[in-house]
């Protein structure tokens, strides 16, 4: 035999489940427990060691998406880990007494265990360390297994109903399902390994500047200049206080970096570690409450912000942004802007034309809402093309770029994956095709557990 051929294997099927979520960010850990606890079977696979996604391992500082200017619409199981964090986090309830709105920040080991609590609590099963290799695909489009990862080598699971929340959309792209990826020409968004930095100076710190880039004595626009700081290269600098004394940083950007390549995404993150260190050595050196801070915690994992969406039965657009759409079979509601992060020559450029004017072109890319305003999600989104027994939720469900720069964050997240558990549980339950759900009973089911549904 050649030494470059291998010797076929036999893969042990271990189990078979009624639900299985491959990804356990926000979407899987919501889609996980919503299944469960529609009393279906289920096994949520996560390729790392907690759960949570960007918000733990990611080191993502605060949530976005909760409100739209005048109540809370991320309700149910989003809800429930805003209530988590704000009960256990008591700077977080000293800023909700003054405004009942306000993001919440994420303690992300304090976040790893709500997690924890809520998948295992509805009684899913959870494998760690355990990812998602190749999915096995029958010739009438159900997926009949999926091959998983693990110190326990390679193994095979089973399941009647999937759910897609690895982010990228793996489990759905490998099966066939069509999908978009970045603009036309394959450009995405840059990511943004975000870091912890700890021993700040908070009294200091209250006397200006902010570090954020809407204020002119931010440090960041001096840094920008230096020749010191090669790796500091746009004004990005976003944060939120965590801890005493501790701040969470989701700032700067990683430019050309494709979570989908392992080559792209290694050399990403070796040049994040890098250049997190030079954001505290330019805060130290430039604000002197930083003087005696140090770089605590850098991401796991990187912050993607766009790989794969997946092409489902209906596809959120811009449009459907724009025009406040509601549908009869939305399984949410959302608020947040057009969030899309510009390529490297469009933020120098709106830099070099001064603060204000950055503000206003922010302003005109986001396109924000005004107060109770917000669009439906529909369950469409989430059922692939093509695929009978798998669902999405998170940030790869049916949408176009600019859409998905909406629904891409993690409070709906949250709330796209409570819905795609649902609506597995259902399908696996009634034998029936995921596209086919009765979304009326689905709808009526998130309602029971607190979901913002007020159209009809």
């Amino acid at each position: 035999m050649p030494e470059h051929e291998l010797k076929p294997r036999r893969i042990p099927l271990i189990d078979t489940y009624d639900v299985i979520v491959a990804g356990g960010g926000p979407a899987g850990c919501a889609a996980a427990t919503a299944a469960a606890r529609e009393g279906a079977r289920t096994l949520l696979l996560e390729s790392d060691s907690a759960l949570g996604g960007m918000g733990t391992l990611g080191l993502v500082p605060w949530f976005c998406g909760y409100h739209d200017r005048e109540k809370i619409i991320a309700r149910g199981l989003a809800m429930h880990v805003h209530d988590r964090l704000r009960e256990n986090m008591l700077h977080f309830a000293e800023w909700l007494a003054k405004n009942p709105l306000h993001d919440p920040p994420i303690d992300p080991e304090l976040l790893k265990r709500i997690y924890d609590d809520m998948v295992t609590g509805a009684g899913a099963d959870v494998l760690f360390m355990s990812r998602l290799t190749a999915v096995e695909k029958s010739a009438d489009d159900e997926v009949e297994a999926i091959i998983v990862a693990s110190k326990a080598g390679l193994r095979a699971y089973r399941a009647r109903v999937y759910v897609d929340c690895t982010g990228d959309g793996d489990l759905a792209a490998w099966a066939g399902a069509p999908f978009e990826k970045g603009m036309e020409d394959g450009a995405m968004q840059p990511g943004t390994h975000c870091f912890v930095i700890a021993n700040i100076d908070e009294e200091a710190l209250a006397k200006g500047p902010r570090i954020h880039f809407y204020d002119p004595g931010s440090p960041i626009h001096e840094a920008i200049k230096s020749p010191k700081y090669p790796d500091i290269i746009d004004p990005h600098t976003c944060n939120m206080k965590i801890g005493p004394g501790v701040f969470g940083f989701n700032t700067g950007h990683v430019y050309g970096v494709d979570n989908t390549s392992p080559e792209s995404l290694s050399k990403a993150l070796l040049h994040g570690r890098k250049m997190t260190a030079q954001y505290r050595q330019a805060f130290a050196d430039l604000h002197p409450a930083f003087k005696n801070a140090f770089l605590a915690a850098t991401g796991s994992q990187l912050g993607i912000r766009e790989t794969r969406r997946i092409t489902g039965d209906y596809k959120i657009t811009v449009d459907d942004y724009l025009a406040r759409r509601s549908f009869p079979d939305e399984i949410c509601r959302n608020a947040y802007g057009i969030d899309v992060h510009g390529q490297k020559n469009r933020i120098g450029a709106l830099t070099n034309a001064g603060i204000d004017a950055f503000k206003k072109a922010n302003e005109e890319l986001t396109r924000p809402y005004g107060p109770s305003e917000s669009f439906g999600v529909p369950y469409r989104c989430l059922t692939p093309k093509g695929l009978k027994n798998v669902l999405v939720g998170g940030r790869c469900i049916s949408a176009d770029r600019l859409a998905n720069g909406s629904i891409r964050i993690m409070a709906c997240c949250l709330n796209t994956g409570e819905a795609a558990g649902i609506g597995a549980a259902m399908a696996a339950k009634d034998a029936c095709d995921a596209h086919a759900v009765n979304t009326d009973e689905l709808r009526a089911k998130l309602k029971a557990f607190g979901a913002y549904l007020p159209t009809a």
